[in-house]
């Protein structure tokens, strides 16, 4: 089979010689690597080679995670065999869901390079409003729900319009937002401190519902399968159609087959507990849906623009201060929808809630999962990583009765190397030219 060769051409230092339409010299052009079925990288090297690639540039990806999730389940398992019941694994993937959701909007901040100390003052607040709202004010509670959450939405307009557009560092908004909205928190409440949910309203069956029927945790674990594979291969199409580098059938059908044994073992452990949880159910919708949205939309790429070079983005034409006014929007949204979560849990809202680790645990598990503290580099899903290693810990701490301080040296520790996996790995990619 012929191939199409550009001429090599004498450019300056620093550069690359590329012909007259853009193509590294040297290299088949697009057309002659879809005839040949895709790229040499991924078509001839393969799946390892292309992945051993990746790793020496500093394109870790969730690798150092999962190692380390496994670990640590490792490590428990060995000294309690409880920790991997199907009864502690079903607690676990609802003791997730509040922090994670909370985590998935610090997620959308780190994107830009910033930090929002005050998801945990925004979560009890949302957690109080609705609790004095339909306890004792007798307002429904789907519409007590609906303010909740409009009240972080709110509260992320305005700290995200002082730091776009009145130019105060994030650090400082969101720091005085913690003191403040704490303090609100705490007005609203009043004297008695602590309002008890319904126990079998609304917001209690967020985290106390199950769906008994197995097919529903097989079904969903059939689906999300078959959802990825079908993505995975709509993408591959439409990469090799337009002739950048595109991942092989075959390592698309093996990342099909491992997703397909962690999500219907998953399925299994559940079914030999209570079911589904409404809570892990829901958690996911929105885990999937603003991966969409990161991922497969024009606002998702302005944030990873934004977040890649704040004057490069504004040099395109892109609205710098909306695009960070609506990212702590969504950071207070989500805040307040984890706080309805958490109140859940423990069917109350109290004067504690928002305090104590959480918005620390929110920001470990957006870093531990992998998003950079940098800027430009993170997705939803690091979130759910970086909350199993978290909750891992302090369920296993819990069920060995260890004291909790523990549980806090061994949470700082896996953050700190974290950060510094994130360091070293932006370094590598500078090496290499890709930051």
């Amino acid at each position: 089979m012929s191939r199409t060769w550009t001429l090599r051409k004498h450019k300056p230092s620093g550069t690359r010689g590329r012909g007259a339409e853009g193509q590294v010299a040297g290299r088949p052009s697009p057309a002659a690597e879809r005839r040949r079925g895709g790229p040499r990288e991924h078509g001839e090297q393969g799946a390892f080679a292309s992945f051993a690639r990746r790793f020496r540039s500093g394109e870790l990806g969730s690798v150092p995670v999962v190692l380390g999730l496994v670990v640590v389940w490792i490590i428990f398992e060995t000294l309690n065999k409880n920790f991997l019941s199907p009864r502690n694994l079903s607690n676990l993937s609802v003791d997730i869901v509040g922090t994670g959701l909370i985590a998935i909007g610090i997620v959308f901040v780190l994107l830009l390079g910033e930090i929002d100390l005050s998801v945990g003052s925004v979560s009890g607040l949302a957690a109080a409003a609705f609790a004095v709202l339909n306890v004792n004010q007798g307002m429904s509670e789907g519409l007590a729900v609906l303010v909740a959450v409009l009240a972080g939405t709110a509260i992320g307009a305005v700290q995200g319009f002082f730091f776009a557009k009145v130019g105060v560092p994030a650090f400082v908004v969101t720091l005085a937002g913690l003191l403040g909205w704490n303090g609100l928190m705490l007005y609203i409440l009043g004297t008695s401190g602590t309002i008890n949910l319904d126990d079998k309203g609304l917001v209690a069956m967020l985290t106390g519902h199950y769906f008994t029927d197995i097919a529903a945790a097989y079904g969903l674990a059939a689906l999300g399968t078959a959802g990825y594979f079908l993505a995975s291969y709509r993408d591959t199409r439409r990469r090799r159609a337009a002739g950048v580098p595109a991942r092989p059938l075959r390592e698309t059908l093996i990342r099909t087959a491992v997703l397909a044994a962690i999500t219907l073992g998953a399925a299994y452990v559940l079914n030999q507990f209570q079911g589904l949880p409404l809570a892990l159910l829901i958690f996911l919708i929105f885990l999937v849906g603003l991966d969409y949205v990161l991922r497969r939309t024009p606002y998702g790429r302005m944030i990873f623009a934004l977040g890649g070079s704040v004057e490069a983005a504004r040099r395109t034409g892109l609205n710098v201060g909306l695009v960070r006014i609506s990212v702590f929007m969504i950071s207070g949204t989500m805040a307040a929808i984890g706080g309805l979560f958490l109140a859940s849990r423990v069917t109350s809202a109290s004067q504690s809630s928002g305090s104590g680790n959480l918005l620390m645990d929110a920001i470990a598990a957006a870093v531990i999962g992998g998003t950079s503290m940098f800027g430009g580099r993170g997705r939803t899903w690091s979130a759910l990583l970086g909350v199993l290693v978290i909750q891992s810990i302090a369920s296993g701490v819990a069920l060995m009765g260890i004291q909790t301080a523990v549980q806090f040296m061994i949470t700082g520790g896996v953050l700190l190397i974290a950060v510094v996996i994130d360091s070293l790995s932006r370094r590598a990619q500078k090496a290499h030219g890709r930051v």
